[in-house]
């Protein structure tokens, strides 16, 4: 009788495989399937997340803290425990990140943000040193398998998609490798194009909601910022050139002394609301790449509401995934690839801390060495790999140091490094000697603290910096 059951199952079984059709199985999450999406209040949409699971959550701009929020809630009232949050930089309060919620869910970062850092230090949570452009091999290889995403949309259209909005990255590769996908549907979501065109029908369950993006308002620049981006603006970019910068104040410094250029364009894993006033002056036109021509191309966003209605539904924007916008290969092919970086610290060798203060982690690896390379392999032989940085920080510690503190990690290497801003000039690096480097460094160093760099290289190298 066990026997006849069983084979009765696995003729049923077979015969529902036998009459599957990429309609009604597929993973491409543009294709549509043949089933609608249940349409319910955020704590029930959560209610799939059981103890053991792991959780992708989108980022950026488009962080869902909605269904975030209620995820913490449906856990900690259904005592569950051992939940895996995997994400990039998040926005929003990270629930799931608290000390209350240390027995029940465990942050695992690729890229960390400021909600998360203390829950790091604490040993609450992991961070992954990855490069941006390998983030989707995780899910794709199955390195980490995930049970539920949970994502941010914009509204349907009536062809039943929408979008990803202001962050495709890594996301689509967790989606068409997750079992459970569930959806913050938000009117106020800007629709993107690219790779983040998703059908309805891929959501097991949705969310209507209506709530405002994460705004992050422009910060007065400091003197140092502003000189900083003069410098790299009148001496470093070329009309015609390809940027790549991310958020903050130094990539807005140069992004606001560059009114008088003229053809340039836009392949970064992020930009900021800075791109939008170039745009609309018809500074940045895309005209010269020799990809992607016309188009800016970018992976996530984090801004303001002016540059979230900028992107929407706007053709001249393409959101990619980021192991595409990432690759060094598609970078090199821009023409005068411009790429510039912020760190920590630098060392008088050239080494470059970006993602910790000593041994505390403070960010992660992100698209610098990813865009640095890519700039220095540049087809055209015309790229410019920068990493800019003030001086100082606000207790007065010079950011050029003779060594990196203990536990620092090194991001980029000495090897890639070109050029090093700060607001007293640019250092360049390329085939230059280590003693020579010191010499450039300590030039751009802030003057109160050369005299001890000077002496620092002497006991390093042993022998003085010099120009030639």
């Amino acid at each position: 009788m066990a026997f006849n059951q069983l084979r009765s199952s696995a003729l049923k079984v077979n015969s529902i495989l036998a009459n599957r059709t990429f309609f009604t199985y597929s993973k491409c999450i543009s294709q549509p399937l043949e089933r609608d999406p249940a349409y319910v209040e955020a704590r029930k949409a959560v209610e799939c997340i059981k103890s053991g699971d792991t959780v992708f959550a989108q980022g950026a701009a488009a962080t869902p803290n909605v269904l975030l929020e209620a995820m913490t809630h449906h856990a900690k009232e259904n005592n569950l425990k051992d939940i895996k949050v995997i994400h990039m930089h998040t926005e929003g309060p990270a629930l799931y990140a608290q000390d209350d919620c240390k027995h029940i869910f465990r942050s695992v970062s690729t890229f960390m943000g400021g909600n998360v850092r203390k829950a790091v230090a604490e040993g609450r949570a992991d961070a992954i040193p990855i490069f941006l452009h390998e983030i989707p091999l995780l899910f794709r290889r199955g390195l980490i398998p995930v049970d539920v995403a949970l994502i941010h949309s914009s509204p349907i259209d009536n062809h039943g998609y929408g979008s990803l909005g202001t962050s495709v990255d890594c996301v689509r590769a967790a989606l068409e490798n997750s079992k459970f996908i569930v959806a913050q549907v938000n009117k106020q979501m800007p629709r993107t194009f690219g790779d983040g065109i998703i059908h309805q029908s891929h959501f097991d369950a949705a969310v209507n909601v209506d709530v405002p993006l994460p705004d992050h308002p422009h910060r007065k620049m400091s003197d140092q910022e502003e000189a900083i981006g003069k410098w790299i603006a009148e001496n470093l970019v070329d009309d015609g050139a390809t940027l790549q910068m991310g958020i903050g104040n130094i990539p807005d410094a140069v992004l606001a002394k560059l009114h008088n250029h003229k053809d340039l364009g836009i392949h970064s894993e992020m930009f900021a609301s800075g791109v939008v006033d170039l745009v609309n002056k018809g500074c940045v036109t895309n005209n010269m790449k020799k990809i992607h021509r016309g188009r800016i191309v970018g992976s996530f966003l984090v801004g303001s509401k002016q540059l979230y209605d900028f992107v929407d539904n706007n053709p001249f924007i393409e959101m990619l995934e980021i192991n595409y916008v990432n690759d060094t290969k598609v970078i090199c092919q821009n023409p005068k690839m411009t790429a510039i970086n912020s760190c920590i610290e630098v060392d008088l060798t050239g080494q470059v801390c970006s993602d910790s203060i000593g041994t505390r982690m403070y960010s992660g690896f992100g698209g610098q060495v990813d865009f640095i390379r890519g700039a220095a392999e540049g087809y055209d032989g015309k790229g410019k790999p920068i990493v800019a940085l003030m001086s100082v920080t606000n207790k007065g510690e010079s950011k050029i140091v003779p060594t990196l503190k203990v536990g620092a990690g090194v991001v980029t290497s000495r090897a890639h490094v070109h050029y090093v801003v700060t607001e007293f000039g640019i250092a360049s690096l390329f085939g230059k000697t280590l003693r020579q480097r010191a010499h450039a460094l300590i030039q751009v160093a802030h003057p109160d603290h050369r005299e001890a760099l000077e002496k620092a290289a002497f006991e390093r190298l042993k022998t003085m910096p010099t120009f030639d």
